[in-house]
């Protein structure tokens, strides 16, 4: 019987990161952009900041985001709707879910879809019995018990524990298509080399993501992007502040 996950090869696919503010999507969606750029896909990017300022935890107008689209060719643009949406509460979902393709995937942490968490971001009734979410693969992945059961015995505070779940969030996405986790593994020693501890609580909860999505069918097919044809050379990371004032 052959083991291997069944995979599917796509030109170019985006993808959406989105969360409370504090729910650390803008560096998820960063550390993904990393390594599709190390791999060498051509990609674009898109942070999505909160429309409120301190906007009450778990409301519609304190989501953050963060887009990026790759591709096997030259992608000029973040795109306009998503192949991938990660939603780590119901006030993400209720923002972004207008926003992703139809047959798209929806990954959630179900630990946060309850009545508390309807009622903040305006829903009436559970968006996940609603008929409309039925044209998405939705996954609904206990994000958040399964990050601190990876890293119980490591003596983090709840607080600390709970704040590396984007981690697994990252580690499906990642096992989703197909990528290495090296490179986040040495963002981590360089980001966090003065605190060995923070260091291993997100390799393990990075891993624990990455095999959850392993273990379940509900992913499968894995989506294959191969890397852009570009031509030799130096290139910069650049963002559009930065391309003004060099304008």
């Amino acid at each position: 019987m052959d083991t291997k996950p069944r995979s599917i090869e796509l030109e170019e696919v985006s993808i959406r990161f989105s969360g409370d503010s504090g729910d650390g999507m803008q560096l998820t969606g960063t550390l993904f952009s990393n390594t599709a750029a190390l791999f060498g896909n051509d990609l674009s990017t898109f942070p999505d900041y909160p429309s409120e300022i301190r906007a009450p935890q778990g409301t519609v107008g304190g989501v953050s985001g963060f887009q990026v689209h790759v591709g096997h060719s030259q992608i000029n643009t973040p795109g306009d709707y998503a192949d991938v949406l990660v939603a780590m509460n119901p006030a993400a979902l209720k923002a972004n879910a207008k926003w992703i393709k139809t047959g798209g995937i929806i990954i959630l942490d179900k630990d946060n879809f309850d009545e508390k968490g309807f009622s903040k971001a305006g829903y009436t009734d559970d968006p996940l019995k609603a008929e409309k979410l039925g044209r998405f693969n939705v996954i609904d992945a206990p994000i958040t018990s399964l990050t601190k059961e990876a890293i119980k015995d490591l003596g983090l505070d709840n607080k600390s524990a709970v704040r590396t779940k984007n981690m697994f969030a990252l580690g499906m996405v990642f096992y989703l298509f197909n990528r290495t986790l090296d490179y986040t593994f040495d963002f981590f020693e360089i980001k966090f080399k003065k605190r060995p501890l923070i260091i291993e609580a997100n390799k393990r909860v990075l891993k624990a993501g990455y095999n959850y999505a392993e273990t379940i069918e509900a992913l499968a097919p894995v989506i294959k992007v191969k890397p852009a044809e570009i031509e030799k050379g130096k290139y910069r990371n650049l963002n559009g502040n930065v391309a003004t004032a060099w304008a």
